[in-house]
């Protein structure tokens, strides 16, 4: 299959801000490192996350449902129980993306906080030599608060080198403590950096109007619609993608969900022309600076 540029769609070219590696080799590996014990209920309910045989096949797919570029992250994910980094992603991981087909795929760096200073100097290399646009953080396993000491070296980084963080918030699909991702956990990084520009992804359900009420007070904080297929968002975040003040806050993404479905249910909404368009494009253009 030969896929190269985005098909230009008026008033969508979606860009999909949180994706992972999916190739089938890496995914058979993660599979195997997280049986058992890190398995939840909704994940075994859905059958996983999804795979695919070539990168070809998987832009096959983003052309099928007119999305037009899609965020990599280099996903270092730390077992609660088992203490060991049970997805560690390199960057050779996204780099094959990236490299390979530049006009489709951008990075995110992995950020592990129990190895500061070998996290920091990965993350130099993948922005500035490798053009990453950004840092996707992981918290759960390592069962820390996003406001842990251990994090700040790297939100000084992500300032240095005027790239945003996104950081899951909410509850966690596997098997380990959510609280450490409490969406108001923001509302202090925000105030001790207010020059990081900060992606709060999976929509910080349940505390949905804890992250809704950060993002009202900070300039610098996102609201990351994603993780969630768009008939299950609860009432207060499509309140808030359609309002005046939560419109240019709002960034789309899929987790691993289907690209088309996905973009069908979203026009079932009944969502202003203005905020769909900022919600698929404008505002993740203006948060990584593309």
């Amino acid at each position: 299959m030969s896929v190269t540029q985005p098909k230009e769609v008026p008033g969508r070219a979606a860009i999909d801000c949180m994706y992972y590696v999916a190739t089938r080799e890496f995914m058979e590996k993660w599979d195997e490192a997280k049986r058992g014990d890190l398995e939840g209920r909704m994940e075994r309910s859905i059958g996983g996350l999804p795979r695919y045989e070539s990168i070809e096949t998987m832009l096959g797919l983003m052309d099928e449902a007119d999305v037009q570029k899609v965020f990599i992250a280099q996903c270092k994910m730390w077992s609660h129980k088992r203490q060991w980094m049970y997805m560690d992603t390199g960057l050779a991981d996204v780099l094959q993306y990236t490299e390979r087909f530049p006009d489709r795929f951008y990075g995110l760096a992995g950020y592990n906080p129990f190895a500061i200073t070998e996290s920091l100097r990965e993350i130099e290399v993948a922005v500035r030599e490798h053009g990453f646009k950004g840092v996707y953080v992981h918290i759960y396993g390592f069962d820390i608060p996003l406001t842990d000491r251990k994090m700040y070296p790297l939100y000084a980084k992500c300032v240095e080198l005027d790239v945003p963080v996104s950081v899951q918030v909410g509850h966690v699909l596997e098997a380990m403590p959510s609280d450490c991702g409490r969406p108001i956990y923001l509302d202090r990084v925000a105030c001790d950096f207010p020059e990081l520009r900060i992606l709060a992804s999976h929509t910080g359900w349940p505390w949905v109007e804890e992250l809704i009420s950060v993002c009202y007070k900070w300039d610098n904080v996102w609201f990351g619609v994603d993780a969630w297929m768009p008939k299950y968002l609860s009432p207060p975040i499509l309140q808030f993608v359609n309002s005046r003040m939560g419109a240019d806050r709002c960034v789309w993404g899929t987790n691993g969900l289907p690209w088309a479905e996905n973009l069908r249910q979203l026009d079932d909404l009944g969502l202003r022309d203005d905020s769909k368009r900022k919600l698929l494009h404008d505002n993740a253009v203006e948060l990584f600076k593309l």
